[in-house]
């Protein structure tokens, strides 16, 4: 399969620089990005594999922001990582066996499922930083098994699809004792980097990342996340996520409509 510079080949790297910027400024990005690449005719699979893959750099260079944070609970990295290993490379092996009308059908319940999660993320973030103001940041003790365990379920839906699945880690980790907001982002990032990681190698091996949209992709979501970045100070951070949660409703609205007709 090419790529063709037709009115879909056009939007795929608009919305790829859109995707960027949008995962910079709010996150989400993939509200735009994974719809736009089915709009080129790349089957639903194989366009989330591509998709992963060619956002994944930009969760990676992030975890370098948070590294300070990560000291004070580096007794988590270990376990939360390897939680994050075995869910992610679950779930992107179960995608891959999926069949392509069956997953066809689920994205619009995906897409409404993770607008729904990103809605909800705004409120909760504003509870976890009332709740952890004040809080020393010290290392903390939850219990590890039942931890463990539920973080490989929230990863598995990572390597399936992923999300809004930030929001689900950030909630896990506050329900288990961690109330420091900065400690839980760096968490956060740690654990669906290596979710998203592990399933991108997934991805690569089995032979679904098309790399004439990937590369593109990735260059033009790099641009945007950066331009993202440096812009992104300028905006009203409400009206951003009010955004994200518009095209997330309204591509699940789509996908359900199409699917129907």
């Amino acid at each position: 399969m090419h790529m063709s510079f037709d009115l879909a080949g056009i939007w795929l790297v608009v919305a790829s620089f859109l995707a960027g910027a949008l995962n910079a400024v709010a996150g989400g990005g993939s509200f735009l990005s994974f719809p736009a690449i089915l709009g080129v005719g790349v089957p639903p699979i194989q366009a989330n594999a591509t998709n992963t893959v060619a956002l994944w750099p930009g969760q990676f260079t992030s975890i370098a922001a948070y590294w300070e944070d990560l000291k004070h609970n580096l007794k988590l990295i270990g376990p939360l990582g390897s939680a994050a290993l075995i869910g992610g490379c679950a779930g992107g092996l179960v995608l891959l066996h999926t069949g392509q009308s069956t997953f066809m059908k689920l994205v619009p319940w995906l897409l409404l499922v993770a607008a729904i999660l990103f809605a909800a993320s705004g409120p909760i973030s504003r509870w976890l930083n009332q709740r952890g103001r004040g809080v020393e940041e010290t290392e903390v003790h939850p219990p590890m098994l039942p931890l463990f365990l539920l973080m490989i379920v929230v990863c598995f839906y990572i390597g399936y699809f992923g999300a809004g699945a930030g929001f689900l880690i950030m909630s896990l980790l506050a329900l288990f004792g961690i109330q420091n907001i900065h400690q839980i982002n760096a968490l956060k990032v740690v654990t669906t980097t290596l979710a998203n990681g592990i399933a991108v190698v997934v991805f690569i091996v089995r032979g679904q990342v098309l790399w004439q949209h990937c590369l593109l992709m990735m260059v033009t979501a790099a641009l945007g996340g950066y331009l993202g970045a440096k812009g992104g100070k300028r905006l009203d951070p409400r009206l951003a996520r009010a955004f994200v949660i518009a095209i997330g409703f309204s591509m699940a609205g789509y996908f359900f409509w199409r699917n129907a007709h």
